[in-house]
């Protein structure tokens, strides 16, 4: 980073076949160092357009993750991709960067996962996700839709696919083998076998919770492809609902991040007066979040809020009592603590004075001191060998600061 904390706009340009685009992620920030493109992008671009592939069919791009294939590929001849996101950010970085080259608005269609996809396919585009389980549901959702003449390639990071990754495409869309790796970056190239007998997409799923765990003790969670610890509950949000304060007379508690929404419903079980807002920039999170909810809350929908965005960004100022959070440490797999910060900055933002912010998170992230130089204040919940529940209030005239430039 040079001196002037600018990035270098050459350190986020992407060069491909039909010209060179300049991206970035969202929200935007000018000390952040992470690209919006990596050399997976480049090698299925380059892919592309040495093997001629035509491009003026139905092209459907799945996981881009920051819009770098969607955004090149609007600058092919005659070539309107189909750009199908679970993310949020995903999808506003990737309008951004359309805008940015001065796309027009047809130039590209954006539907989530939970969108009904296309019921044709000439061209697919797959960016390996971190979750298998994704992966699968989304070839189980888009294989009706390919042909014996559909080109389907697959992008990732040599780290990204494993013999799993290829079994999937296997068993749910034809022969599969690839590439040689370039840059630490692989392609899956699979041919559509319209014979296969797949199955059928074994997503979302159910389980019951264990007990020991407050109100969702014994209950029953839903959870849809993709959702962080989808099969089974992680361990920090199992600490998290055996701490939760309850009875606490909230009108307004929001969980923040909320995954498959076990920490909301909790709250609502916990304190049957107050709105939940479930908020989570994964649309497959929130869809897991209602049913959820529905389960084990159904008698009261009109409670709960369920909103797919930037967190608690579009939540008016000084209207929530609560929030809960569990906050990620990865960004793909990049790990950072820009998502944790900014969602304390939310939360900070949000919280009423008085309101509390109570976060668990692994002991050597060093939360406390984010949260006491947001906030002023830190306390510890409860703790063991390796998690911290800590519980920060706001106070007003609380004055916050910026996270400290490396």
């Amino acid at each position: 980073m040079n001196r002037t904390d600018q990035p270098d706009p050459a350190a986020h340009r992407l060069t491909t076949p039909w010209g060179a685009v300049d991206l970035t992620r969202f929200p935007a920030d000018p000390r952040d160092q992470l690209r919006a493109w990596d050399a997976a992008d480049a090698y299925l671009l380059r892919h592309l357009a040495e093997t001629g592939t035509d491009l003026s069919g139905a092209v459907v791009v799945v996981g881009d993750r920051w819009g770098a294939l969607g955004t090149a590929l609007t600058g092919v001849d005659g070539c309107a991709p189909t750009l199908i996101s679970d993310s949020w950010l995903g999808q506003r970085a990737t309008g951004e960067n359309l805008a940015r080259t001065g796309a027009p608005g047809s130039a590209a269609t954006l539907l989530t996962t939970r969108d009904t996809p296309p019921d044709r396919i000439d061209v697919l585009l797959v960016r390996v996700p971190k979750s298998l389980a994704l992966l699968e549901d989304q070839l189980h959702r888009l294989r009706p839709a390919l042909h014996e003449g559909t080109v389907v390639v697959g992008t990732g990071m040599v780290k990204e696919i494993h013999t799993s990754t290829l079994n999937l495409f296997e068993r749910l869309i034809g022969p599969t083998r690839t590439s040689l790796a370039e840059k630490k970056a692989r392609l899956v190239l699979s041919t559509p076998d319209l014979s296969l007998s797949p199955g059928r997409n074994p997503w979302p799923v159910r389980y019951a919770l264990p007990d020991g765990i407050g109100p969702m003790s014994g209950r029953t969670v839903v959870n849809h492809a993709g959702v962080f610890c989808a099969e089974r509950l992680d361990i920090g949000t199992r600490f998290l609902l055996g701490h939760l304060p309850r009875h606490t007379g909230a009108a307004r508690i929001a969980d923040l991040g909320c995954g498959n929404g076990v920490v909301g419903t909790s709250a609502a079980l916990a304190d049957p007066e107050a709105e939940i807002l479930f908020t989570d920039e994964s649309y497959q999170a929130v869809a897991s979040a209602e049913a959820t909810y529905a389960q084990n809350r159904g008698d009261r929908p009109g409670k709960a809020v369920f909103q797919v965005g930037d967190g608690l960004a579009d939540v008016p100022a000084a209207t929530v009592d609560l929030v809960l959070n569990n906050p990620p440490f990865h960004s793909h797999q990049a790990t950072t603590d820009a998502t944790a910060w900014r969602m304390f900055t939310q939360a900070h933002a949000a919280l009423r004075p008085g309101g509390e912010l109570w976060v668990v998170g692994n002991r050597h992230l060093g939360y406390h001191l984010k949260l006491r130089r947001l906030f002023g204040n830190s306390e510890l919940v409860a703790s063991d060998p390796k998690f911290v529940i800590l519980k920060a209030v706001r106070q007003d005239g609380t004055r916050r600061s910026g996270p400290r430039r490396r």
